[in-house]
C-alpha cells in the first residue's frame, strides 16, 4: 500500500531532505506512477563552461526516479543504481526531470526520467535521460 498519499506529502518528503534544500528543488508532480521535480539553474550550479554540472542532473535523476518509484510503491525505497545519458549541454533558466514507472515489482521498481532545460522564452531541450531501479524495503 503507497504511503504517500499525494503530492503535498511528497513535498514534505523532498522538504525534508537539506541536499534538495540547498539545491532549491520542487516536486512539482507526484502520482500515477510518475513524478517531476524542477530547480532553477543558477550560477553555482554550473560547471567551468558555464553549463549545468552533470552531478545536478544526476542528483535530479535521481531524485525524480525515485519518487516516481514512491507513487506505486510507498515511501520505504532506496536507488539501488541508475544510469544516466547526457545528450547535450544543459542551458537555460529551468531543470525539469520528469520521471515515470515502467514496471514495479514486489521489491523493485523500474523507472526511466527525462531531463529537460526551459529557456527563458519557455522553450524545452532535451538534454539528458536516466533509467533506474529503486529497491522496495520492508519494514
Amino acid at each position: 500500500m503507497n504511503d504517500i498519499p499525494d503530492l503535498p506529502a511528497a513535498q514534505k518528503v523532498l522538504a525534508a531532505q537539506p541536499f534538495s534544500n540547498l539545491l532549491g528543488a520542487r516536486l512539482v508532480a507526484f502520482g500515477d506512477g510518475g513524478a517531476t521535480l524542477e530547480l532553477d539553474i543558477r550560477d553555482e550550479l554550473r560547471q567551468q563552461y558555464g553549463f549545468v554540472h552533470g552531478g545536478v542532473l544526476g542528483y535530479a535523476a535521481d531524485n525524480a526516479l525515485t519518487f516516481a518509484a514512491g507513487s506505486v510503491a510507498g515511501a520505504r525505497l532506496i536507488t539501488a543504481g541508475f544510469t544516466i545519458d547526457y545528450l547535450r549541454p544543459a542551458e537555460g533558466t529551468l531543470l525539469r526531470a520528469d520521471a515515470r514507472v515502467v514496471r514495479a515489482g514486489r521489491t523493485r521498481v523500474v523507472c526511466r526520467c527525462d531531463l529537460s532545460t526551459v529557456n527563458d522564452e519557455g522553450t524545452e531541450s532535451l538534454c539528458a535521460v536516466a533509467q533506474g531501479t529503486i529497491a522496495v524495503s520492508g519494514g
